[in-house]
């Protein structure tokens, strides 16, 4: 175990090292619809890198770790990841969490076993192909509750999430937490102008907090997605804490 563990370490470092080097690079995003095109951040993210830079949102709304691999998407990653270049540094960043909560046949995995294995499982993979990976905590929903506190169900799977990165050596960056103390100190109505669409007047007040309320398809205002106010915002979030956790990564940002 101490020799696995060892090894490991010494593939992150000498990714870290072609990193610095590198002539190119490219990142991969992986995730669920919070971070994929049109309903999350990712494609944002991406425009706030230099042009150069080959940035590939791979991110598809309703995957969790478990949906995302057994539709194949993975392997995609991994065919791309294998493939890289000479003089090419590749960087992943993932997250999962909004679909692996309880409620979601197919894509649902329980907090305590599956969901922390199948993220080691996402770990060695990238790391067997000298890739560097960063895990991301799942963004906050923006549902209230009547006092005008903040829910925050999916803290559970952001604390997973760390704990298996600081397990693996692999770095991590806390949107939940972050973009929770964002949305909270802007209150429920600033808050609802990041969504995909204008609230309805015959919205209400708060959003459910159920997993499965407040989808894009749901009639419930939606209060998960993101439309092009939220997708700034919550990329720069991102960006800012990219740099500050890959410093080597701020001579590829616009």
């Amino acid at each position: 175990m101490k020799k696995a563990w060892l090894a490991a370490v010494a593939l992150v470092a000498a990714a870290a090292h072609a990193q610095d080097s590198a002539s190119s690079l490219r990142v991969i995003l992986v995730g669920d619809s919070t971070m994929a095109t049109k309903s999350g951040y990712g494609d944002a993210l991406c425009a706030r890198f230099k042009p150069e830079v080959n940035c590939l949102n791979l991110a598809k709304g309703g995957r969790s770790t478990k949906s995302f691999r057994a539709e194949g998407l993975w392997d995609q990653v991994m065919a791309l990841l294998r493939e890289r270049r000479d003089g090419q540094a590749d960087v992943v960043l993932m997250q999962f969490g909004h679909n692996d909560q309880p409620g979601k046949p197919g894509r649902s995995t329980d907090l305590q076993t599956e969901f922390p294995a199948n993220l080691a499982r996402y770990i060695d993979d990238v790391t067997a192909t000298g890739a560097r990976l960063v895990m991301l905590t799942p963004l906050t929903r923006r549902s209230f509750n009547a006092q005008g506190r903040l829910d925050n169900a999916l803290r559970p799977w952001a604390e997973t999430t760390l704990r298996v990165a600081a397990e693996h050596q692999v770095p991590s960056i806390d949107l939940n937490a972050l973009s929770h103390a964002a949305v909270q100190a802007m209150g429920e109505t600033e808050a609802d102008t990041l969504a995909m669409a204008p609230k309805p007047i015959d919205a209400p007040a708060q959003g459910a907090s159920a997993p499965d309320r407040g989808g894009a398809s749901n009639p419930v205002f939606d209060r998960t997605h993101l439309g092009a106010k939220g997708a700034e915002m919550f990329s720069a979030m991102v960006a800012g804490q990219l740099v500050t956790t890959l410093p080597d990564l701020k001579r590829w940002m616009r």
